[in-house]
């Protein structure tokens, strides 16, 4: 099976969500956690659905991993609840617990098998699993051409994927991902980026908690961000990174077309970006009419595009780039 760069339909997908569902896989009811005079996690509510990438974000010690770590049942919430496919991880641990697959830092493999022989090994604990399972993870994870080599020889990106591989096992429906793109190259980051599409597309649901803003951006439909213990902040990537009705606007004589939206009641807080393009409110609010406006005057635009917000501004804004120890 080719592994490559994600198809238009499934960047779109990633973009517009079009795979979510109003099935809730995971509900996190006001959640905390608090070591001795530390609240490591305060007051915390999610809901992630069925065929969401969901973004998992905050500064370090903002409790991410703490709140991972109650997700999969390792830490005891002080207070709070944590519902999975509907049903309370407290009175439903063994039911619900297999329906959630992990990768949390780097994966332990054995280096001396094969990557097929690590699926073996792992299924036969959790008491078998096909081969015709494995056939088809192996190939989710696009590793069917190296399943045979030993992974001493794979790649950090393949290594990371043979993790991943491993947490969908027993079909998981939610996916939780920590750092999962952490130390790899940009092909293997690519790599990730398009596994999270296809999980994605496989009607999984998938909690990434990452540093890396600039994917989350890319790959992610909806996001979370937290600081202190506390959210700060839940949305799509698309709302959360809107402009204020502004548009950038790349044109040969930006400071001459500056002068003369500048005269207009819209365009009184025009001005030119530290990219050398103009940025502007438009009549009435739409491009079109913006483009109107300057073709007719002589400035005829290269490109014309809605203004977006920087992730990495928003989430400094956000958390205030607050940090502590627990994580």
């Amino acid at each position: 099976m080719a592994y490559g760069p994600p198809t238009m339909p499934e960047v779109q997908r990633a973009y517009t969500g079009s795979a979510r569902s109003d099935e809730v896989v995971l509900r996190i009811n006001n959640l905390s956690k608090q070591y001795k005079q530390r609240m490591a996690v305060n007051n915390l509510s999610l809901e992630i659905h069925k065929g969401d990438i969901f973004g998992f974000l905050g500064p370090n010690g903002a409790g991410k991993t703490t709140t991972i770590r109650m997700v999969l049942g390792l830490i005891t919430p002080t207070a709070g609840s944590i519902e999975i496919l509907g049903k309370g991880l407290a009175h439903h641990r063994a039911q619900v617990l297999p329906r959630v697959g992990s990768l949390i830092e780097t994966p332990a493999l054995y280096l001396y098998m094969s990557g097929r022989d690590n699926l073996r090994a792992v299924g036969s604990v959790l008491g078998g699993v096909s081969n015709k399972r494995i056939d088809e993870i192996l190939a989710l994870v696009g590793l069917t051409d190296r399943q045979k080599d030993r992974v001493r020889t794979y790649s950090l990106g393949m290594k990371q994927r043979l993790g991943i591989a491993i947490s969908l096992l027993q079909d998981p429906d939610l996916v939780i991902l920590d750092e999962p793109a952490n130390g790899l190259d940009p092909a293997g980051i690519v790599e990730m980026r398009d596994l999270m599409h296809r999980l994605s597309s496989e009607g999984k649901s998938v909690l990434i908690s990452s540093h890396l803003l600039t994917e989350v951006q890319q790959i992610c439909t909806r996001v979370a961000i937290i600081a202190r213990g506390s959210l700060v902040r839940e949305t799509t990537i698309e709302n959360l990174v809107r402009g204020e009705g502004e548009f950038n606007v790349q044109l040969e004589n930006a400071q001459g077309a500056l002068q003369l939206v500048q005269r207009e009641a819209w365009g009184k807080g025009a001005h030119i970006s530290p990219e050398g393009t103009l940025v502007t409110l438009a009549p009435e609010g739409l491009g079109r009419n913006l483009n109107l406006f300057l073709v007719q005057a002589g400035f005829v635009p290269e490109t014309l595009a809605p203004a977006t917000k920087d992730l990495e501004k928003i989430f400094l804004e956000l958390t205030n780039s607050g940090t502590g120890e627990i994580q």
